[in-house]
């Protein structure tokens, strides 16, 4: 790590992101206390994360995909019961606790179930409910959603929208998956080689990074080619679907063409792809 540093308020939701061997992983590990760095100085909740104070785990969880914490061969409520007593959750605040957590994911039926035979998805819902059932305030995610079939990443996304809005907590996320970050985080951290190369929101990415558009339209019938070119050379031309690249500048003129020469049945204006843009901000830091 090169000079990292950044601050992280209470009920954030932020991104951490950067391609394989940035620092994102070791950087979480920093923060929650697992490494030690060979300079510089880390305080989270006013505790020093490397003295691994009782005071201080119990306020942090630490989440990895395709890392179990719960037994591989215990139902899911004996993890839970265990983390109950590990973290010191009155019986009370237990019932309720899991209670909302196991109803936000809609898995009462996997509850007696051995973790061994679950799918990777339900184990990943029932390492979440495990890792904040005692209410940590900050939660660290590292790719959380790695490995899952759409329909788990979606309820994973939805699940750690609400969770958040529920508990107030602080959560620091890192995904490869830039639909994680697009659809959860408003701020952004990007990391390169060890060194921040941007912090802020995902909005100021789009308005600074992002300088095309790609408009795609649905013919109602087959036109000629210099009809199409008249537009300009599109990136896809397959009957009944084209798809032209556009600055954002000419978007207005490029739509009233469109409009005045090309019969569609459909259209749509769509921003870059998050990834695309996020690869601009790496080549040019």
């Amino acid at each position: 790590m090169d000079n990292v540093s950044f601050a992280i308020g209470s009920d954030e939701l932020v991104g951490f992101i950067g391609p394989n061997g940035a620092g994102k992983t070791t950087t979480l590990k920093i923060l929650s206390g697992i490494l030690y760095p060979t300079a510089g100085s880390v305080s989270i909740l006013g505790f020093n994360p490397f003295e691994k104070k009782p005071e201080f785990l119990r306020q942090i969880a630490f989440i990895m995909g395709q890392r179990n914490q719960t037994l591989w061969e215990l139902p899911d409520y004996d993890s839970f019961k265990l983390t109950k007593e590990i973290y010191e959750v009155n019986d009370a605040d237990y019932k309720k606790i899991t209670h909302q957590l196991i109803s936000l994911f809609g898995v009462e039926k996997l509850l007696n179930r051995p973790i061994k035979t679950l799918s990777l998805g339900e184990r990943m819902k029932m390492e979440l409910i495990n890792s904040l059932l005692y209410q940590p305030k900050i939660v660290f995610l590292d790719e959380p959603t790695i490995g899952l079939d759409i329909f788990s990443q979606e309820a994973i996304r939805n699940f750690i929208t609400d969770y958040q809005k529920e508990f107030q907590a602080t959560v620091i996320l890192t995904s490869h998956y830039l639909e994680d970050v697009k659809r959860l985080a408003k701020r952004l951290i990007i990391i390169n080689q060890g060194k921040i190369v941007y912090d802020g929101s995902l909005k100021k990415i789009i308005e600074n990074y992002s300088k095309v558009k790609y408009i795609t339209v649905f013919l109602e019938n087959e036109i000629e080619e210099e009809m199409i070119k008249k537009i300009g050379p599109p990136l896809v031309y397959r009957y009944p679907k084209i798809v032209w690249e556009v600055s954002k500048e000419n978007l207005s003129e490029k739509i009233s063409q469109i409009n005045s020469l090309i019969p569609y049945s459909d259209i749509n204006i769509e921003e870059e792809r998050i990834e695309e843009t996020i690869k601009k901000i790496y080549t040019q830091r």
